[in-house]
């Protein structure tokens, strides 16, 4: 059957996608823990794996549903088919049970055949009765191609059912490996957060220092006591984290749920601010690239006073020399440039490359924003 040929060639597709991305993350998974946290580049590898994990994943999972829909719509045709079956069967065996009496009643056939009065009345007789026998003989033939119609289907729908099954299971393979994965990556994370533990803390002491100095200086007429300048050229406020710690985010949990979550928490904290309104591009775009959604939120605060303040259209990030048409197209790059180039995660090794003039001060400010949200 045509549909059963279509659906059967998309369940195959979604086998090799599954399959291929199951054997990209099982490389992963088999890949030696790094005994020793290196910096933000060392991360890079295994994030963009993940990445292109989270795009493979979410495209072998449509193609599954769509084999479902088939399915679901040959479910339908055979109830269809089952419920005409029961008349069929009655015209057939009425048709049949015709033709027997026709075929025993020869001498009365004779009598209607030699009854007729002339030429024209013999052929119309004999007409009447070859379309009762060519109805009685359809109805027969159609309740066979109907039973041999559902029977197909049955075929059809059951190989496609055990090649959907097959595929989503390779797909949750998929789905674990990356998950591992991605833990992974994060125990490196929080390896070099500890390695730079004492980085850190000096950053968060320098930015104590500077807001105390804005205090000595703030009568100053013209004072910049308290600021800092950025990689956008603006100048922002020194800001302190109170605890330096804004707690884990599970990214473990499934993707309805996260951005659910976080849209609404990155909408309260974009609120009033040119990029409100946003909270579900970055949830978004956090997931698909596996970032803390608060990191580009937070560096939008430091580089542009949330994006009140950009250097280049829609560049509240002072990210490089780009401008982009739309705040979605850039929420969206500059999460993939966290991904690639920073490990997803706030580390002072980062603040380093980010920000190298003030990357103490800088380092703190974010993580006061993102304490926040």
């Amino acid at each position: 059957m045509t549909v059963g040929v279509r659906t059967g060639a998309k369940a195959c597709g979604a086998l090799l996608v599954a399959g291929s991305l199951f054997c990209v993350l099982l490389q992963i998974a088999a890949q030696p823990t790094v005994a020793k946290a290196g910096p933000v580049e060392e991360l890079q590898a295994i994030q963009e794996k993940i990445s292109q994990g989270n795009k493979d994943y979410e495209e072998a999972t449509a193609r599954v549903e769509d084999i479902q829909k088939d399915i679901d719509a040959n479910e339908k045709h055979i109830a269809e088919l089952e419920a005409e079956l029961p008349g069929a069967r009655e015209q057939a065996a009425l048709s049949m049970r015709t033709n027997y009496k026709l075929q025993q009643s020869t001498g009365g056939i004779l009598s209607l055949l030699l009854s007729s009065e002339d030429f024209y009345d013999l052929l119309t007789t004999i007409q009447y009765l070859d379309v009762i026998q060519e109805h009685n003989n359809e109805a027969v033939d159609e309740l066979l191609a109907m039973a041999d119609d559902l029977e197909a289907t049955r075929v059809s729908l059951n190989t496609q059912m055990q090649e959907a099954e097959e595929a989503q299971a390779e797909v949750q393979d998929a789905l674990d490996a990356a998950n591992a994965a991605r833990e992974e990556l994060y125990a490196e994370i929080r390896a070099q957060e500890e390695a730079e533990a004492a980085q850190r803390r000096a950053a968060i002491e320098a930015a104590k220092r500077k807001q105390e100095e804005q205090k000595e200086q703030q009568d100053q007429q013209g004072s910049q006591g308290g600021s800092f300048a950025t990689e956008s050229g603006n100048q922002s406020q020194v800001q302190v984290p109170v605890t330096g710690d804004p707690g884990a985010v599970d990214m473990g949990s499934d993707k309805q749920k996260f951005v659910s979550e976080w849209t609404q928490r990155l909408d309260a904290y974009l609120a009033g601010s040119p990029l409100a309104g946003q909270g579900k591009t970055f949830a978004e775009a956090a997931w698909e690239y596996g970032v803390d959604p608060r990191l580009s939120p937070a560096i939008s605060t430091v580089e542009s006073s949330t994006g009140r303040v950009c250097f280049l259209p829609h560049n509240a990030w002072g990210w490089g020399a780009s401008s982009w048409n739309s705040w979605e197209e850039a929420i969206w790059d500059h999460v993939e440039g966290l991904a690639i180039g920073y490990g997803g995660q706030l580390t002072y090794a980062g603040a380093q490359k980010y920000c190298p003039p003030n990357a103490d001060l800088w380092y703190a400010s974010v993580l006061a924003n993102m304490e926040s949200m």
